[in-house]
C-alpha cells in the first residue's frame, strides 16, 4: 500500500504527538531544561512502581528536599515537612495540594517559595547521591576471620576458611546402627582373636 505524501506527512505528524504525549520525544519549541512538575512526577514516582506519579507521599517528599538541599536541618527540618505535610491530612498528594504545602512551609519558615521551587527544579533526578564504595574495617576483618571461630561455629568451615555446607550444620547420622566412638565397628562377622 502505498500514500500520498500528504497522507505520510500526516501520519509522521500523528506520530511525533503520540510521542509527545507518552514523553517518548522532546518538542523543538519546549525547552530541553527538566521542569518543577516533571521532577514531581519523578519524585512521585522513585522508590514505587505502582506509582503513576501524580501523587506524591511525604518520605519521597523528604527524597526530593534533601537532594534539593531544602532540608538542611537547621533551617528546615524533617520534623516540620512531617508537621505541614499532615495539615494535608492525606497520605499521598497531588501537584496542587503539595504547591499549597510548600506555600505553607515557606511563609511560616520566612523562606521565599520561589527560591525553593527553583532549588526543587534544579536538584536533578533523583537518585543515589553520595553513595561511594564501603571499605572493610579491622573490625569487620576480625569477626569474618575463620581461623578465629570457637566451638560448634568452628565444625562450619575447613582449614582454608571455606564453609562445609549442611555437614558443618548437621550431625548426619551414619545409619550402621553402632553408637558413636565405638571401637570395635564391623567386627560382628568376624573371628575373635587369641590373645
Amino acid at each position: 500500500m502505498k500514500m500520498s505524501g500528504d497522507a505520510t506527512a500526516e501520519a509522521t505528524t500523528g506520530v511525533e504527538k503520540l510521542k509527545l504525549e507518552n514523553g517518548d520525544a522532546k518538542s523543538d519549541t519546549e525547552p530541553s531544561s527538566v521542569t518543577f512538575e516533571s521532577n514531581f512526577k519523578a519524585f512521585a514516582k522513585f522508590g514505587d512502581p505502582k506509582s503513576d506519579g501524580k501523587q506524591i507521599t511525604l518520605s519521597n517528599s523528604d527524597k526530593w528536599m534533601k537532594q534539593a538541599k531544602v532540608i538542611d536541618g537547621k533551617k528546615i527540618t524533617t520534623t516540620d515537612t512531617g508537621i505541614y505535610f499532615k495539615k494535608l491530612k492525606s497520605q499521598k498528594v497531588t501537584i496542587t495540594q503539595y504547591l499549597q504545602f510548600l506555600e505553607d512551609l515557606a511563609k511560616n519558615k520566612k523562606i521565599e517559595l520561589e527560591e525553593l521551587k527553583k532549588k526543587m527544579t534544579s536538584c536533578g533526578p533523583p537518585g543515589h547521591h553520595g553513595v561511594g564504595p564501603v571499605k572493610a574495617t579491622s573490625t569487620v576483618e576480625r569477626l569474618t576471620d575463620t581461623s578465629k571461630y570457637t566451638g560448634s561455629h568452628k565444625q562450619r568451615f575447613d582449614e582454608t576458611g571455606k564453609g562445609k555446607g549442611i555437614e558443618g550444620r548437621k550431625d548426619i547420622p551414619d545409619g550402621s546402627g553402632y553408637v558413636s566412638g565405638y571401637k570395635n565397628k564391623n567386627s560382628f562377622d568376624k573371628p575373635a582373636e587369641n590373645k
